[in-house]
């Protein structure tokens, strides 16, 4: 499957507001970040960010350097749209987080709310997971939220994979160190309650 016209297709089609994973405010990712203890001067990548709100809430709390990576140019779009001229402090970045050029050790915070879970194959959860030793400072922090051991098994038409905290910390192998768990119920816009695992 195509994975970057699938996307484009779901945000062409749908409101932003009516996506499953849509919230007005990424509560619980915002107390990750802030638990890191790193100042507002800290890069953040949200990578599958999208039109998600937490470039905005970031650009509110003070940060200068966000980068927002999504498959789905219409998803940028509408976020660059949203925020107007205070998007000039985010990097915008079109493509597969998979097969992207990064550069290396740019980022203090990793922030993946939704993209792991879709990653089913092995070989693509192991790219993914280079694409972070690459990219992240050596002292950095990720933030991984995918759905937890009793989240949904597909989700906008495609197959995902759930989460323990043990699985997903197993996962991302040596040289990162679990420092936070908290499982959430998200509720879908439609009213659907979806379990997600967040990992410090």
């Amino acid at each position: 499957m195509d994975l970057d016209a699938h996307w484009e297709r779901v945000y062409e089609t749908k409101r932003i507001d009516e996506m499953s994973w849509f919230r007005p405010h990424l509560d619980t990712s915002l107390e990750l970040i802030e638990r890191t203890g790193r100042p507002v001067e800290t890069s953040v990548l949200d990578v599958g960010g999208g039109a998600s709100t937490l470039a905005d809430d970031l650009l509110e709390r003070g940060y200068r350097d966000v980068s927002v990576i999504d498959v789905a140019d219409a998803a940028l779009a509408a976020a660059r749209e949203r925020l107007g001229a205070r998007g000039a402090f985010v990097t915008w970045i079109q493509g597969d987080v998979r097969r992207l050029a990064l550069p290396r050790a740019r980022f203090n915070v990793w922030h993946d709310r939704a993209v792991f879970h879709f990653l089913t194959e092995p070989a693509d959860r192991a790219r993914y997971i280079e694409q972070v030793r690459h990219a992240l400072a050596s002292d950095g922090h990720v933030i991984v939220a995918t759905f937890g051991p009793e989240g949904p098994q597909r989700c906008s038409g495609l197959p995902t994979s759930r989460y323990d905290a043990d699985s997903l910390r197993d996962a991302f192998g040596n040289g990162f160190e679990l420092v936070e768990t908290r499982l959430e119920q998200h509720r879908t816009p439609s009213g659907r309650q979806q379990q997600f695992l967040y990992c410090l």
